[in-house]
């Protein structure tokens, strides 16, 4: 997993960003134990009764995921290359997948094994209740955020740095808060797209940044009454997530998001 407990880059502190998604209506995906809404959430085996509250956070969530997509899909057209997109399994308390079983406390995460990103839509309320970051825009970070995990699979980045852990175990906390960080710039790429589209509103950008400076190492650190220990650290401290997204949201481009 990437963002969660566990698989290829372990995560220490539980509800952090780290996710894909994928494509909407045909991107959006329920398992079992998963939720069921609307929005061509597609078909679970044993769906759940979804509240109206859930039923728009899904068809919020559909939307991003199409629009997040549709922005790298075009960027890897630009460069020859073709998008394979990925799918958000939406679940409840735990969920399978093919880097193993995950409780909802690990928070999101991406799975390379099966490019899936997978939200326990409870998240977005502990987001806002917990970390105070609310907002449209703090939940699409999180989505965006994820398809940038699922960019830096398809690229090859994620396991170059999973070679360059198992070679060097000493560096793995290090490397992996540089894949992190790329992931919130990367996310920041498609913000400043979906702002050239017109579809930010005023503070949008001020809420993503909040839910960044939320889920830093050293904010999740001091929140549970300990020390703040850099060397720990898996995915940055909140200033530098803030920066990575907002040096992604600034230049629009992938190549700016070398963090390595």
């Amino acid at each position: 997993m990437i963002g969660g407990g566990g698989g290829l880059i372990a995560l220490v502190l539980a509800l952090v960003f780290g996710i894909p998604g994928g494509g909407g209506g045909g991107g959006l995906e329920s398992l079992p134990g998963a939720l069921s809404g609307g929005g061509g959430a597609g078909q679970a085996e044993a769906p759940f009764q979804t509240t109206p509250e859930e039923e728009k956070l899904v068809d919020f969530v559909s939307w991003v995921l199409d629009d997040v997509q549709a922005t790298f899909d075009a960027e890897f057209r630009k460069r020859g290359r073709a998008y394979q997109k990925a799918k958000l399994v939406l679940f409840r308390d735990r969920v399978d997948s093919a880097c193993g079983g995950a409780s909802a406390a690990i928070g999101p995460f991406y799975c390379p094994g099966d490019q899936k990103a997978y939200i326990d839509l409870s998240f977005y309320k502990l987001l806002h209740q917990r970390f105070g970051a609310p907002g449209d825009f703090a939940q699409a970070y999180v989505i965006a955020h994820e398809i940038g995990h699922h960019v830096q699979n398809l690229v090859g980045t994620s396991m170059a740095v999973h070679r360059a852990q198992q070679a060097d175990p000493e560096k793995a906390n290090a490397l992996s808060v540089r894949l992190e960080l790329q992931a919130d710039c990367l996310a920041g790429v498609w913000a400043h797209h979906t702002s050239k589209r017109g579809s930010l509103e005023m503070g949008d950008i001020e809420e993503g940044l909040k839910a960044a400076s939320s889920i830093g190492d050293d904010a999740l650190q001091k929140g549970a009454g300990q020390v703040v220990r850099p060397e720990t650290f898996t995915h940055g401290s909140s200033e530098e997530r803030m920066r990575w997204f907002m040096r992604g949201y600034q230049s629009g481009r992938e190549e700016d998001c070398d963090t390595f």
